[in-house]
């Protein structure tokens, strides 16, 4: 299911392939689709790695949290529709694209957040796969839509929910 490259050393100490396959199956499952059926490939890297990839692919210069490149374009037309199903291909298998996750911004934010970088990366890749998926926030109907199916998904995996701000106090 999740075909996984790890170029920075760093993700090996965090259990990265453990916390992207549970991300991975939990949204799978969540969008009725079977995980080994899925085909995923996921780059576990660093911010100068991230930041070439977010030259190349969005002109931005600049390290990014995660990336997507969907294999198809599943978004819906209509703000705040449900995107289109993933199709099996003829050996009954579902490209859903790649994934690119950068271990220096991954850890600023959660700390800056006061979140553990377990449930942060977790996040991320949930936010990752749901880009795969056809789901976006470019449009607001669509931002809320994502976000709301993030904190479903990320509640049911016991995580609390990411866009809540931390007590003041407690940080």
């Amino acid at each position: 299911m999740l075909e996984i490259s790890i170029e920075d050393a760093r993700w090996t100490q965090v259990a990265f392939a453990a916390l992207a396959e549970r991300a991975a199956q939990v949204v799978l499952k969540s969008r009725a689709l079977d995980p080994e059926e899925c085909e995923i490939s996921v780059l576990a890297c660093d911010d100068a790695r991230i930041a070439t990839l977010n030259a190349e692919f969005r002109g931005k210069e600049t390290p990014t949290n995660v990336l997507s490149w969907p294999a198809e374009d599943l978004s819906p037309e209509d703000e705040g529709a449900e995107p289109e199903a993933p199709e099996a291909d003829f050996a009954g298998e579902i490209c859903l694209g790649d994934i690119a996750v950068s271990y220096d911004t991954c850890l600023r934010e959660a700390e800056e957040a006061g979140k553990t970088f377990d449930d942060h990366v977790t996040h991320l890749m949930v936010h990752g796969l749901l880009h795969l998926l056809g789901f976006d926030h470019i449009r607001d109907g669509d931002a809320t839509r994502m976000e709301a199916l993030e904190v479903e998904i990320l509640s049911g995996m016991g995580i609390s929910d990411p866009y809540l701000l931390p007590d003041p106090d407690d940080v």
